[in-house]
C-alpha cells in the first residue's frame, strides 16, 4: 500500500507538472488565436457554468469517505448499498442540472447584454448549452474516480488524467490551427470528458470488481450520507462562488478583457493550490482509519505537523519564486495587458498556503463529520469578500475585486480555523506553529530580500532565467538547513 501511495503521489506531481506546464504553454497560443475579447468570453462562460459543477452535493467526497470506512469494516453489503443510493441521487442531480441550465440559458441576454454584442451573445448561448451537457455526465462520472480513491487505487486515474491532458493540449492546438473558436474548444472538452469517464467506469467494474446493488432504501441512511456530504457541498459551492463570481460580476459591467485578466490571475492561483492539494487528496482514507481507530490528539497533531512542514517548504519556495519573477513572467508570457494578474495570483496563493499545509487537519474534520463550522465560516467570509470586492470593482476593476476577496478569507483561513482546530479536535496549535515558525521566518526574509534586489532588473527571458537560477541556487541549500532530521533523511532516501 505504501508503494502504491508513493506511486500515486509521484504521478500526481507528474500530472500537475504536465497540466501546469501545458497550460502555461498553450494559454498564450489560445489568447493569440482567439483574441483578448473571445478569450474573455470563454473565461466568462466557463466561470458562469462552473456554478453547476458543485451539484454533486459533496457525494464524491462522501464516496471516498464511506467506501474507505466500509472497506476498513469489511462490510461489502453496506458498500454496495451506499454506491447504489449514490447513483440514484445522481439521477436526481442530472434532472436538477437540466432545469438550472435552462434558467441560465434563458437569462444570458439579461446578464451580459450590456457588455456582449449580438454575435458574442449567440456564441455564449451555444457554449452554455454544451457545457451543461458536459457537466451532466462529468458530475456522476466523478463518482467512479471517488470509488478508486476509496479503494486506494490511485495509480490508474492519474495515468488516465495525464494522458487526457496531453491529448487535450495537442488537439486544442490542432483545432485552433484549423480555425476553430472558443466554441470548438468547449466541444472538444466535452468529447474528451465523456471518453475518459467511460474508461474510468470500465476500470472500476472490470479491474476493481466493484459491485453496486441496492439492498434496502432507507431514509435514515440517506440522512446520514447527506449529513456528511452537505457541508462538503456547501463548501464547494462557496469555493466556486468565491472565484467564479468575481469573473461574472466583472463581466456584468466591465469588458471581457478585464474578465480575461482576472481569469489569468485566478488560473495561476489555482495552479498553486492544485500543487499543494495533491498530498491532501491522498490522505483522507488514512485520516478516516486514524479516527476509526480512535487516535489521540497528540498523534493527530504530530501527523499534521509532519505533513505541514514538508508542504510549507515546497509551497513557500514556489510562492517566493512567483513573488520574485511573477511580474516578468506574466509580461513575457501573455503581455503587459495582463500585468494585474500578478497581484490576483499572489493574493490567492497567500490565502491558501496555510490551509493547504494543514490539509491533514481538514481530512480529520471530514473523517469526524465536523465540517459544519468550517463551511459556515467560509461562507460568511466569502459573502463579505464578494460584497466588498463587487463594491471596489466599480472603482478599481479587477484589483478591487481581489482585494475585497482575500482580506476576509485570509482572516478565516489563517486565524479562525486554527482556533477551531485547537478547540474542537484538540490539536496542539501552539506547538504546531512553534514547529513551523523557523520556516515562516526564513522565507519571509528570503522573499523580501530577493524581491527588493530583483525588482530593479528589466524584464527579458534572459533576466527571467537568471533570476530563477539565482533564487533556486541560494534558497534550496538554505531551505535544507531549515529541515529536521526526519526531513533530511527523507530527502536523502529519495536522492540515493
Amino acid at each position: 500500500m505504501i508503494g502504491n501511495l508513493k506511486k500515486a503521489a509521484f504521478l500526481s506531481y507528474i500530472k500537475l507538472a504536465v497540466t501546469n506546464i501545458g497550460g502555461l504553454l498553450v494559454t498564450p497560443y489560445i489568447i493569440k488565436m482567439l483574441g483578448d475579447e473571445e478569450y474573455g468570453l470563454y473565461t466568462l462562460i466557463g466561470a458562469f457554468v462552473g456554478y453547476l459543477s458543485v451539484l454533486d452535493l459533496g457525494l464524491n467526497n462522501a464516496i471516498v469517505r464511506y467506501v474507505a470506512q466500509y472497506r476498513e469494516e469489511k462490510d461489502q453489503k453496506a458498500e454496495e448499498n451506499f454506491l447504489a443510493l449514490s447513483l440514484i441521487i445522481y439521477i436526481g442531480i442530472g434532472l436538477l442540472l437540466v432545469l438550472l441550465g435552462g434558467i441560465f440559458y434563458l437569462n444570458v441576454d439579461n446578464l451580459f447584454g450590456d457588455t456582449l454584442d449580438a454575435a458574442q451573445l449567440e456564441k455564449a448561448r451555444w457554449m452554455l448549452l454544451i457545457l451543461i451537457v458536459n457537466i451532466g455526465f462529468t458530475l456522476p462520472g466523478g463518482a467512479f474516480t471517488g470509488i478508486c480513491t476509496g479503494y486506494e487505487a490511485f495509480v490508474f486515474p492519474r495515468w488516465l488524467s495525464i494522458f487526457k491532458y496531453v491529448l487535450r493540449v495537442i488537439l486544442i492546438i490542432a483545432i485552433l490551427n484549423f480555425g476553430a473558436n472558443a466554441l470548438g474548444i468547449v466541444i472538444l472538452d466535452t468529447v474528451l470528458n465523456l471518453g475518459f469517464i467511460l474508461l474510468t467506469i470500465w476500470f472500476v467494474f472490470r479491474k476493481l470488481k466493484v459491485r453496486i446493488k441496492l439492498h434496502r432504501f432507507e431514509w435514515l441512511y440517506l440522512k446520514e450520507i447527506f449529513g456528511y456530504s452537505i457541508w462538503i457541498f456547501i463548501f464547494g459551492l462557496v469555493y466556486q462562488f468565491q472565484w467564479r463570481t468575481g469573473q461574472v460580476i466583472l463581466g456584468t459591467h466591465l469588458s471581457p478583457v478585464v474578465v480575461a485578466v482576472y481569469g489569468i490571475g485566478v488560473m495561476l492561483g489555482i495552479y498553486f493550490t492544485s500543487f499543494g492539494n495533491i498530498i491532501n487528496q491522498l490522505i483522507l482514507p488514512k485520516a478516516v482509519q486514524s479516527v476509526y481507530k480512535q487516535a489521540d490528539s497528540q498523534y493527530l497533531t504530530a501527523q499534521m505537523t509532519k505533513v505541514a512542514r514538508i508542504s510549507l517548504l515546497l509551497l513557500l519556495f514556489i510562492f517566493g519564486g512567483f513573488i520574485v519573477v511573477g511580474k516578468d513572467f506574466i509580461q513575457l508570457w501573455v503581455g503587459a495587458t495582463y500585468a494585474n494578474a500578478y497581484y490576483i495570483g499572489a493574493g490567492i496563493m497567500l490565502v491558501y498556503i496555510m490551509p493547504i499545509a494543514q490539509g491533514y487537519a481538514r481530512s480529520v474534520l471530514e473523517a469526524k463529520k465536523l465540517l459544519k463550522f468550517r463551511t459556515l465560516s467560509f461562507l460568511f467570509s466569502t459573502i463579505i469578500g464578494i460584497g466588498g470586492g463587487s463594491y471596489l470593482s466599480y472603482n478599481y476593476a479587477e484589483m478591487g475585486m481581489i482585494i475585497g476577496l482575500v482580506i476576509p478569507l485570509f482572516i478565516f483561513q489563517w486565524v479562525v480555523m486554527n482556533i477551531f482546530y485547537a478547540y474542537k479536535i484538540k490539536l496542539e496549535i501552539v506547538l504546531f506553529f512553534r514547529s513551523i515558525a523557523g520556516i515562516l521566518a526564513f522565507y519571509t526574509i528570503q522573499i523580501t530580500l530577493f524581491y527588493i534586489v530583483f525588482n530593479h532588473f528589466p524584464a527579458s527571458w534572459l533576466s527571467f532565467v537568471f533570476k530563477i537560477l539565482v533564487y533556486s541556487a541560494v534558497t534550496i541549500p538554505l531551505c535544507y538547513l531549515q529541515m529536521n532530521t526526519y526531513e533530511r533523511k527523507l530527502i536523502s532516501s529519495k536522492l540515493s
